[in-house]
């Protein structure tokens, strides 16, 4: 069984068992940021890549990293250093993260004065968990393909956008992007990590990211570490580009983002 299989078998317990409700007072009421205006790179307009930024504390490619900060100390320090947008992980087993993780860096935000869009990042398969997204303070929801059909997919891009969320539907190849523009995404991610077998293709990702068409917000997800990897990107399709566990690894995460923004801002 894959690793992406194992995860599904795992969510599809959680899902039955019921999932959380926020503690009480622990996700701020939140109106939802809207995600596809940040995220637009506008090219007349010379505007730089936008930078997405991860909160994980482990993943089946990398194991653990750096719990030197909480979620919402890591959210804030990603705000002030220049974050487009945060995504925090919601599976506990696999990523060792939480809904829980979720409404604390909506409330580290809030209470900073610090309005950036946050993202459930999670391996959604049932409605349910849109709703849990939307009550720990998301603004939007990550929608694996790989994990559904087209009409499940459709259903579930109609329900996110119900909830005042704004779906990102994260692809790997040419017919995963089919079925997202099928249905109607208008944030498009492409992973250059295949979930089934955890290797990475570059190369990939950048002609299935130059395929999207315009008027759809393009994002390359994975892979981008580096100044030089952020000016690569920055020069193809991409709206956006993910930051994973480059950031991760670091205890104090501002020094490396800033350079990161920085060299998005040079391009």
């Amino acid at each position: 069984m894959s690793v992406l299989a194992k995860i599904v078998a795992a969510k599809r317990a959680e899902i039955a068992a019921g999932l959380p409700s926020p503690a009480s007072g622990s996700a701020p009421a939140h109106t939802p940021i809207d995600v596809v205006a940040r995220l637009t790179r506008s090219r007349s307009g010379g505007a730089p890549l936008r930078l997405v930024t991860e909160i994980k504390f482990k993943s089946p490619s990398a194991g653990p990293l750096s719990r030197a900060l909480s979620a919402g100390e890591r959210a804030v320090a990603y705000a002030e250093a220049g974050a487009t947008m945060i995504s925090v992980l919601c599976d506990r087993p696999f990523f060792d993260g939480s809904y829980a993780d979720l409404a604390e860096a909506r409330g580290a935000l809030r209470a900073r004065g610090l309005d950036v869009p946050l993202l459930a990042k999670e391996f959604v398969i049932d409605p349910s968990q849109l709703v849990c997204a939307a009550a720990h303070g998301a603004d939007a929801v990550l929608l694996i393909v790989r994990l559904i059909d087209q009409a499940t997919l459709t259903a579930l891009v109609s329900r996110t956008r119900e909830l005042g969320l704004e779906p990102l539907v994260e692809v790997i190849n040419d017919a995963e992007l089919a079925m997202a523009l099928e249905a109607n995404a208008r944030l498009i991610g492409v992973n250059a990590r295949d979930l089934d077998t955890l290797e990475m293709d570059a190369a990939r990702a950048g002609r299935i990211v130059a395929a999207i068409p315009k008027g759809r917000v393009a994002l390359h997800l994975s892979g981008v570490r580096d100044e030089a990897a952020v000016a690569e990107v920055s020069r193809g399709r991409a709206d956006a580009a993910l930051l994973g566990e480059a950031l991760m690894r670091q205890e104090e995460p501002r020094p490396l983002l800033r350079r990161l923004v920085q060299a998005a801002d040079q391009q």
